[in-house]
């Protein structure tokens, strides 16, 4: 369906962008994804608002795809999505990126293209650092289903608890992910993540939810139990593990499991998840961040 080479190549270099972290910026961030914590327009403990920790939780899409996905998109799905984060963001930050291809392997099936993304503020101090691992099907033979319903329900992993009880559970972050909310996560433009014939022409039989709604559902989790503890120092890896179908409800939830020594502070670490009604869960992965 694409027109292009492959020319996703290891050490190859996207290019850069500019944004203004402003109240607007934000407020199209809460709209985007219900997170509405009062320290984003109100006091908090920077003086004044302070950025979510995710506002560029889709800064991968922003480069050209054409750069660096792979040209048959058919069936393409994001599998992994990994972020460090080093400093709050004063709202009003002028902020810059630059991305590169800094991995490409096989799983599978599929292909992986791996986009690393830094973010830097206006004094040039890297604010946070994201990597998205980008999967496309090596032989697609488009017309039929990449994955149904029933067959995702099945393959779902189901990671076994750790053994023992957590040191803390997590108070949980839950949305219905309805046409609304993916139209005004992931559009304007209508896609596979916001429309169902768009979802239906790559392959997948109703809309595929974009997998970083869910990532930013953790984040805000995060945030309402760590606050700064998260937004400067906080660290996440997660497997997107199972599609989310436009319309279905998710639980972001978390454990604490270790608390361990970072000099003169602490850090806690977690498993963190998605989850389904019925438990399915849709993304797994660890986080960790600073304790007061």
């Amino acid at each position: 369906m694409a027109e292009w080479d492959d020319d996703s190549y290891v050490g190859k270099y996207l290019g850069r962008h500019e944004y203004l972290a402003d109240a607007a910026m934000v407020a199209q961030y809460t709209r985007a994804t219900g997170d509405a914590n009062p320290w984003y327009t109100g006091p908090s403990p920077l003086g004044g608002p302070v950025a979510p920790a995710l506002l560029l939780h889709s800064e991968q899409y922003a480069f050209r795809l054409r750069d660096w996905y792979l040209p048959k998109l058919y069936g393409n799905l994001h599998i992994k999505q990994e972020w460090e984060l080093f400093r709050a963001v004063p709202v009003g930050t002028r902020l810059w990126t630059h991305g590169m291809i800094v991995d490409r392997y096989l799983r599978k099936d599929r292909d992986v293209v791996v986009l690393e993304f830094c973010v830097f503020d206006e004094g040039d101090v890297m604010v946070s650092r994201g990597r998205c691992h980008q999967s496309f099907l090596r032989d697609a033979a488009e017309g039929g289903e990449v994955v149904g319903k029933e067959q995702a329900a099945r393959k779902a992993a189901r990671p076994e608890e750790p053994a023992g009880e957590p040191l803390e559970v997590l108070e949980p972050v839950r949305r219905v992910a309805d046409l609304d909310l993916c139209m005004a996560f992931s559009g304007p433009k209508r896609n596979y993540h916001n429309d169902r014939e768009e979802a239906r022409k790559l392959g997948f039989p109703d809309v595929v939810v974009q997998g970083t709604l869910s990532t930013v559902f953790i984040s805000e989790m995060l945030t309402n139990r760590f606050g700064l503890g998260w937004l400067a120092g906080g660290r996440m890896s997660l497997n997107l593990i199972n599609v989310l179908w436009g319309g279905e409800a998710v639980t972001a939830r978390g454990v604490v499991r270790a608390i361990t020594p970072e000099g003169r502070r602490r850090r806690a670490h977690l498993d963190v998840w998605t989850e389904k009604a019925d438990g399915t869960k849709t993304i797994a992965g660890t986080a960790s961040a600073l304790l007061a």
